[in-house]
C-alpha cells in the first residue's frame, strides 16, 4: 500500500467518541438577528517578515478582528472574518436581518441566491462564510453545547500538523532544522515547510536536513504555494520523492487543474489543494479533474460551515479526506464531526505572542482535544478586549 492509498484509509480511524449529538430543535428558539459589529484589537510587538514561493508577509502590528452578529436575546455569535466586511455590512445584513439563526441552511441559501449575480468564487463567498460561522456560534450558545457537538461529533480527539518553515531573512538550513525540531517538541507529529522559494537543489537540501533532523515517525509536508508549473513541480517532486512527504502541497498554480493532475499521477506523493477554492462546486470541478489525494478548502473562505460539511459529503463520496486549510479554532468543530477528516492544520506555541486573545490548542502527541465551551469558544476576555480594543 502506497502513502496515497495509506491516507485515504487512514480518513476514516479517528477516535470515537462517547458524546452525543445535540440535534437542533424542531421549534427553534424564537432568536432574531438584530445587527452586526466588528471587534477589533491591536496587540504590542511586530509580527516576524517572511516569505513563501509567491508572497511575503507579516511585519506589522499583530492583532484580531470579529466579527459579531447580535440577536434580540442578547446572545452574540462570532467569527473571525477572512475579508470582506463591506460585503457583509453592506450586501449581507439587509438580507438576513430579522431571520433566526436556527433557519442556518435558509440563510446561506438567502445570502447566496438573493444577489444580483449569484457568485460562486471570491471575497463574497468569504464574507458569507465569515457570517455563517458565528451563525453557528450563536446556535451552540443558545443550546448551551460546543458547536462540534450540535453538528454530530464524529471524534473527541483531532490530529493537527504544525504550520511553519517560512523563508526569513537570516534563517538558513540550521535555523529551518531547530525550528522543526521545536515543534516536535511541543508534542506535533506532523510540521509542515515552504518550498518553491528557492532554486530546486536548495530546497530539495532543506527538505533532506528537515528529515533527518525529524526522523521517519513525523510526518513532513511541502508546500509550494502554487508556485510551478507541472513539469516544474513533477521535476522537484522526483528530486524529494525519497524523503517521502506526507504530502505534497498546492504544487502548480491554484487555476491548473490539469497541471495538478498530471503532478498527481507522476508521483507517489499524495497532491493537497483546495485552499483557494470556492463552495462545493469549486471542490467538485477540483476532484472531477483528478487533480488532488486531499482536499483542504477553508473552511471560513469557501462559505462557512454549512458549506464545508457539504464540501466535506462530496469528498467523501470520491473518497477524498479533507484537511481544511487554516482557522483552526473554527475548522476545529467542522473536522470533529468529520468521518473523513484527516489532520488540521494549527500553530505551534510562538504563535500565540501575536494574538493574547486567543489561546491556541495544547497539542500532545499530535492530537488536541475538541472544545468543550458553548458556540465556538472563542469570545475574548473582557480585560484584554478592555486593554487593546481599537475603536
Amino acid at each position: 500500500m502506497n502513502r496515497r492509498d495509506f491516507l485515504r484509509c487512514a480518513a476514516g480511524a479517528s477516535a470515537s467518541l462517547a458524546l452525543p449529538r445535540r440535534a437542533l430543535p424542531l421549534n427553534p428558539p424564537p432568536l432574531r438577528i438584530t445587527g452586526m459589529s466588528f471587534l477589533r484589537l491591536r496587540f504590542p510587538g511586530r509580527t516576524p517578515r517572511r516569505r513563501n514561493a509567491t508572497i511575503e508577509s507579516g511585519g506589522g502590528p499583530p492583532g484580531m478582528t470579529q466579527l459579531e452578529i447580535h440577536t434580540d436575546a442578547g446572545i452574540t455569535g462570532r467569527s473571525i472574518p477572512a475579508g470582506g466586511s463591506e460585503i457583509i455590512t453592506g450586501q449581507l445584513l439587509p438580507r438576513i436581518l430579522g431571520m433566526n439563526p436556527f433557519h442556518i441552511e435558509a440563510l446561506w441559501d438567502r445570502m447566496y441566491r438573493h444577489n444580483r449575480k449569484p457568485v460562486a468564487k471570491g471575497l463574497y463567498i468569504s464574507a458569507m462564510g465569515s457570517v455563517d460561522i458565528a451563525l453557528w456560534d450563536i446556535i451552540g450558545k443558545a443550546l448551551d453545547a460546543p458547536v462540534c457537538a450540535v453538528l454530530g461529533l464524529f471524534a473527541e480527539k483531532v490530529r493537527v500538523y504544525a504550520a511553519g518553515g517560512y523563508y526569513e531573512e537570516g534563517k538558513g538550513i540550521p535555523e529551518l532544522v531547530k525550528e522543526m525540531e521545536s515543534y516536535v517538541g511541543e508534542g506535533f507529529r506532523a510540521v509542515t515547510m515552504k518550498v518553491g522559494g528557492e532554486p530546486m537543489d536548495v530546497d530539495a537540501e532543506r527538505v533532506r536536513a528537515v528529515r533527518e533532523a525529524i526522523g521517519a515517525k513525523i510526518d513532513l509536508m511541502i508546500d509550494a504555494n502554487n508556485r510551478w508549473t507541472g513539469f516544474e513541480a513533477v521535476r522537484f517532486g522526483r528530486m524529494v520523492e525519497k524523503y517521502d512527504p506526507y504530502w505534497f502541497e498546492e504544487p502548480v498554480e491554484a487555476d491548473d487543474f490539469e497541471g495538478s493532475a498530471q503532478v498527481r499521477r507522476a508521483l507517489s506523493i499524495p497532491i493537497a489543494s483546495g485552499e483557494n477554492e470556492f463552495t462545493r462546486w469549486g471542490a467538485r470541478d477540483l476532484i472531477q479533474a483528478g487533480a488532488v489525494d486531499i482536499l483542504q478548502c477553508d473552511t471560513v473562505l469557501a462559505g462557512g460551515i454549512s458549506e464545508g460539511r457539504k464540501i466535506a459529503g462530496l469528498a467523501s463520496a470520491h473518497h477524498v479526506p479533507v484537511s481544511p486549510h487554516g482557522s483552526p479554532h473554527m475548522a476545529v468543530h467542522l473536522l470533529a464531526s468529520l468521518p473523513n477528516a484527516l489532520i488540521m492544520e494549527t500553530y505551534p506555541a510562538v504563535e500565540s505572542r501575536h494574538n493574547l486573545a486567543l489561546p491556541l490548542f495544547p497539542v500532545k502527541n499530535g492530537y488536541i482535544e475538541v472544545p468543550k465551551k458553548p458556540g465556538l469558544g472563542i469570545d475574548p476576555d473582557p480585560e484584554i478586549v478592555k486593554k487593546y480594543r481599537v475603536s
